[in-house]
């Protein structure tokens, strides 16, 4: 990368190619249109019913007193002939203050919540109590469940939201402000369309689509970089969705790995093998912008600083950064996949099952699938990105060696280049 010793050093403060200009504008604003299309016609016009009005209550309260009791003798686990011995501070009575719901100020008791990973409650904590009102005379209709969260999650949220907005500033706000689309768009359309039996690959697909557009052009602005970057994600997203259905028939994966998925397919009739494939389009994509918008930036940053540069040397410097960019998000990916298993993990550990058998596993196999599918999704969409990029900031043809700058003259001072931040919409 030279310093910039263009003749014009206006030349590089908008993208050169006026026919990768018409190109992206002819392709994003059709794509835009496509999604909202089917955006409207996949939208779910009824929501799915219900069910908690004939199920239990929630009902917050404050713990005012707690009885503790001797803890009973637990039965011994099978096969060991011993038994995990219970904590004793899980063990007696609490009376709790209701303060929500239809009997706020009233004061029930519940038995403590016992046994492994009970959680341990004491007197001024908030928490959450289960009520059936229809629960006969020998079953409590009050049933302490858990502490209430929802103070602490305010809080923290509150402090994530503050930070962001000091740090980033207006680039902090327009984030928070996407992050609010992403989950206006998960909880009002995604999930409620596949819940109302559209096809879960179709509903991630549109659903995808439509976060990424809104959420990098409100992020980053409206510019033809970032509508490279919206075209690399899209051709990235499209060929992680082939991969994956490829994957998935190959691999022989039915999606039903666990009780939440088997309640799905039995209850709802939801394809759980669909529902595999939205969960790697959906969970690919938060990385995917990320990879995209930096390549496109790169390039723009690289032909700002070197107006000389053509095609080849400005999608070389930038693959090169790339490159370094994949290799440090892919550990990153592998670990996460690897914290969100790792209660498997631990399973497949204590029962010193061999390699073969482990990766045999449906729910290991699964999660070897997304890992493997995202991360070569990824890794395409760095070329991808990096070469529409180019094209959009290359103002003469494609060449394989560019020519170097020419040299500085003597007593010649330079111009200072035009300010990056001050290039016009579209740029």
């Amino acid at each position: 990368m030279g310093a910039n010793h263009s003749h014009d050093p206006h030349a590089r403060t908008t993208p050169g190619s006026p026919a990768a200009r018409r190109v992206a504008i002819g392709v994003i604003i059709p794509v835009a249109l496509a999604t909202l299309i089917a955006l409207i016609w996949l939208w779910p016009q009824q929501r799915p019913a219900n069910d908690q009005a004939t199920g239990p209550q929630r009902i917050t309260g404050t713990i005012i007193a707690i009885t503790l009791t001797p803890c009973p003798e637990p039965p011994p686990e099978e096969g060991t002939g011993s038994h995990a011995p219970l904590d004793p501070a899980t063990c007696g009575t609490a009376t709790i203050e209701l303060t929500s719901g239809a009997e706020s100020g009233k004061y029930v008791t519940s038995d403590l919540p016992s046994g492994p990973g009970a959680p341990v409650f004491a007197v001024g904590d908030d928490v959450v109590v289960n009520h059936t009102p229809d629960s006969g005379l020998d079953a409590p209709s009050y049933q302490l469940s858990d502490h209430d969260r929802s103070s602490p999650l305010w809080i923290v949220l509150a402090a994530f939201a503050l930070a962001v907005i000091a740090f980033g500033r207006w680039r902090g706000l327009t984030a928070l402000l996407g992050l609010s689309v992403t989950f206006v768009l998960l909880l009002t359309f995604i999930l409620p369309a596949i819940l109302a039996g559209e096809p879960p690959l179709l509903v991630a697909i549109v659903g995808s689509a439509a976060i990424m557009i809104v959420v990098l052009f409100l992020t980053h602005g409206f510019t033809l970089t970032i509508a490279m970057a919206v075209l690399g994600t899209l051709v990235s997203l499209t060929l992680t969705g082939l991969l994956s259905y490829l994957a998935i028939g190959f691999a022989r994966l039915s999606g039903i790995t666990d009780d939440s998925s088997f309640l799905l397919g039995m209850s709802y009739q939801i394809n759980a093998e669909g529902l595999l494939l939205a969960s790697i389009i959906i969970g690919s994509l938060g990385v995917l912008d990320d990879v995209t918008v930096t390549q496109a930036a790169t390039v723009a940053e690289l032909a700002r600083a070197n107006p000389s540069y053509g095609f080849g040397r400005l999608y070389r410097a930038a693959g090169r950064i790339g490159r370094a960019h994949i290799a440090s998000v892919i550990n990153t990916i592998v670990l996460a996949y690897a914290g969100a298993s790792l209660p498997l993990l631990l399973l497949i550990g204590i029962g010193g099952q061999p390699i073969d058998e482990v990766v045999a596993n449906p729910m290991f196999a699964q999660e070897i699938v997304r890992a493997v599918v995202g991360t070569l999704g990824l890794i395409a969409a760095v070329p991808v990105t990096t070469a529409l990029a180019a094209l959009l900031w290359t103002r003469r043809p494609a060449a394989d060696g560019d020519t170097p700058p020419p040299p500085h003259r003597a007593g010649r001072p330079e111009r200072p280049a035009a300010d990056p931040g001050s290039a016009p919409p579209w740029s």
